[in-house]
């Protein structure tokens, strides 16, 4: 499945809903989504399948939002396609980021 195919799906299921709660309030659901994220990443020992639902969960937040706010997650996703977008390099070679 592309970026696209999900970000389309996403939509099919919840973007009514979505769109009735608002930008706001979806954003934090979508920084609530985060959060348990982190605690999944921090919990030892890790679990794989929590780890992956987790993803999941944040991914279809970040989807409902860039829907909301009219922005095309394919679309957004090759700013990278070059490598950094401001060295264009594979690794990034910017100073500070190591």
């Amino acid at each position: 499945m592309t970026i696209q195919e999900f970000q389309n799906l996403i939509e099919r299921i919840y973007f009514e809903r979505d769109a009735g709660r608002g930008v706001d309030r979806t954003f934090v659901w979508f920084a609530e989504e985060v959060g348990e994220l982190a605690k999944e990443i921090r919990r030892q020992p890790q679990n794989a399948d929590r780890l992956r639902e987790e993803f999941a969960d944040v991914f279809a937040w970040l989807s409902t939002l860039a829907s909301l706010l009219n922005v095309d997650l394919g679309d957004a996703a090759r700013i990278y396609a070059d490598g950094c977008p401001k060295c264009e390099f594979v690794p990034c070679t910017c100073p500070g980021y190591s």
